[in-house]
């Protein structure tokens, strides 16, 4: 198990918290000196919402969503962004008025798959794709090409926690940014100074949580 956490409340609504731990770990494309803990913000109802609600404070009336896809297990996130964007008024222009939540499915290689059942949520739909974290932007691209490859018009990205501020062009919006964590650094994978220093690593980590190994 790793060290007790510290917590770092978001700007905009203190009952959120993100909770770190400080350390080397190994990410799918970088290593970095925090593990970011963001299991409780994604499954506990009330901080679900929570970051629900500060995420969907920077979508204006002029940005249209359809739908939202939940990479990272962010489903309930996900569902309350759709209920706070409806109640405000975000436009929708599906025939059902309303917003569609999907999961991603993935095949053994990787590739991203959604069901021909599903496919009609995605079609020339205006989508919003949800992610856990970001650290290099790579996960993100990888979903915004899967989605455009069945037909949707992707509108937003964002995440809980991301060290980028946009993707090929895309804005990407975060609840949680770097500088907000003390003593946070990424490196790439091939230059990790930790690892020239043989600073062991404490994990792997991803969206989902850790493992560590030792």
């Amino acid at each position: 198990m790793l060290n007790e956490y510290t917590k770092i409340p978001a700007q905009m609504n203190s009952n959120v918290a993100l909770k770190i731990i400080p350390g080397h770990y190994a990410t799918t494309h970088s290593h970095v000196t925090n593990y970011m803990e963001i299991g409780t913000l994604k499954t506990r109802c009330n901080e679900a919402h929570g970051v629900a609600n500060i995420l969907a404070m920077h979508y204006t009336l002029s940005t249209p969503v359809d739908t939202i896809i939940c990479a990272d297990g962010t489903e309930v996130i996900g569902t309350y962004l759709a209920e706070e964007l409806t109640k405000a008024g975000v436009l929708n222009c599906n025939a059902h008025k309303t917003i569609y939540v999907l999961a991603p499915e993935y095949a053994p290689n990787g590739q991203i798959i959604f069901r021909d059942n599903l496919q009609l949520a995605l079609r020339g739909k205006h989508t919003l794709l949800l992610l856990g974290s970001l650290t290099t932007g790579r996960t993100l691209e990888s979903l915004a090409e899967g989605v455009r490859y069945y037909g949707a018009v992707i509108t937003g990205a964002c995440a809980i926690f991301s060290t980028v501020k946009q993707v090929e062009g895309l804005p990407v919006i975060s609840v949680f940014h770097p500088e907000e964590i003390p003593g946070y650094e990424s490196y790439d994978v091939a230059d990790c100074p930790l690892c020239k220093r043989g600073v062991p690593i404490d994990a792997l980590v991803n969206s989902f949580g850790y493992s560590t190994l030792r």
